[in-house]
């Protein structure tokens, strides 16, 4: 007996095997979605980790040779030779689509000076700066561009993994209740229709004997 009532027509069972028909095709391409969806979620996370060492070995770096200029420079001096800047930045973001998920490209451009380490013009004189600023500088600039690309990446990472989630559930919801569910309401239709069909031949079988019955009867 299925869960849901349904009537044993024969119109019915013709909807239901068209709607078993759409949720099996929609099943399959699900499941193809979501396995390709999975394989680049796979080579996003290993771009993810090669990233995120990169950036986590220019940070240590960075904050090595900041240690070494705060050491041999006064903190007044320090800070004063980075309260000013000598470029400005500007950040876009575009769109591109994977797999119907609309994911970040980020663009970061400087006007300005030059960049660090190719004869930029830094934002404070020489004379009482030391080189290992200079140094912090440059591989700060330098990490920049891979921090930007790991936060497109970790972006883009969550934002598969929510559609991931939303498509797995959406095949277990057809592969574990939608079909079956259509699956028995057919069968039921189906023997319901054979019973009908046998009691209707057992009826015409037995009249067609009246009928017989009787014409012997008159002659």
């Amino acid at each position: 007996m299925p869960k849901t009532a349904v009537t044993p027509t024969r119109m019915v069972l013709n909807q239901l095997k068209g709607r078993l028909r759409t949720a099996t095709r929609g099943h399959k391409l699900l499941k193809d979605k979501r396995d390709e969806e999975m394989r680049q979620f796979m080579d996003i996370v290993r771009r993810n980790k090669v990233l995120r060492e990169k950036v986590e070995q220019g940070l240590t770096e960075a904050f090595a040779a900041m240690s070494m200029a705060s050491a041999v420079m006064s903190p007044k001096m320090l800070e004063q030779s980075l309260l000013y800047a000598c470029r400005s930045a500007s950040l876009d973001v575009t769109y591109k689509n994977i797999m119907s998920v609309n994911v970040p490209e980020y663009h970061f451009t400087t006007t300005g000076a030059d960049e660090p380490g190719q004869g930029a013009a830094l934002p404070y004189g020489f004379a009482q700066t030391s080189g290992e600023l200079d140094d912090a500088i440059a591989r700060l600039y330098e990490v920049f561009n891979d921090m930007l690309e790991l936060a497109e990446v970790e972006k883009t990472m969550q934002l598969l993994a929510e559609d991931i989630e939303k498509t797995r559930r959406r095949v277990n919801a057809l592969e574990y209740v939608m079909i079956p569910e259509l699956q028995e309401n057919i069968h039921y239709i189906t023997m319901k229709l054979a019973e009908n069909e046998s009691s209707t031949k057992v009826r015409l079988m037995k009249v067609k004997d009246m009928v017989l019955q009787q014409a012997h009867d008159f002659h």
